[in-house]
């Protein structure tokens, strides 16, 4: 042991109790030097453990999942000319704030009936002309803002009563893209 250690040895002292006596006593405290060792960095092996282990994790788990279905469906290819069926009149039905119902502008019933009688005649009126004629019908259902959805429900039932399925919707004021 160096010369410097050993004073140093002498110099630090700490009260250790021991239980034969009762008194207290001073022992030296041994001071640990660090190894003249290099640092060992950064050990990639433990990791290269982990991401197998995660691995393996997620394999075995791959397993255990539903697979989903495939719902065979067809999308829809570039538009042309030819193959383009437009129908030959097109309402507009509009659903008002203030619970009115127009047909292309023209306001047909009451705010408060549920039934919409003038509209559903109208509609059917409509529907047996373009049917006469082979003709198809659309109707635009543009509701405002704040129109309440009871009243596009009642316009929709009167649609039905018609008998008019092809039906599309639009924001009232709507920019169009």
């Amino acid at each position: 042991m160096s010369s410097e250690a050993g004073a140093f040895q002498g110099l630090i002292r700490c009260f250790v109790p021991t239980w034969t006596n009762v008194s207290w006593q001073t022992q030296p405290v041994k001071i640990l030097r660090p190894l003249d060792q290099p640092e060992m960095g950064f050990r990639i092996a433990p990791m290269i453990d982990v991401v197998f282990v995660i691995m393996l994790f997620f394999m075995a788990m791959a397993g255990a999942l539903k697979t989903e279905r495939h719902l065979p469906a067809r999308l829809a290819g570039p538009p042309t000319d030819a193959g383009v069926n437009t129908p030959d009149l097109e309402i507009i039905l509009g659903v008002h704030e203030d619970d009115t119902i127009s047909l292309n502008e023209e306001i047909l019933d009451a705010p408060m009936g549920q039934r919409l009688p003038a509209l559903t005649a109208a509609l059917q009126t409509l529907k047996a002309a373009a049917d006469q004629q082979k003709d198809k019908v659309l109707v635009t259902i543009e509701a405002e803002g704040e129109a309440r959805c009871e009243r596009v429900i009642d316009a929709l039932n009167a649609l039905a009563k018609a008998d008019i399925a092809n039906i599309t919707f639009a924001v009232a004021g709507a920019e169009p893209f």
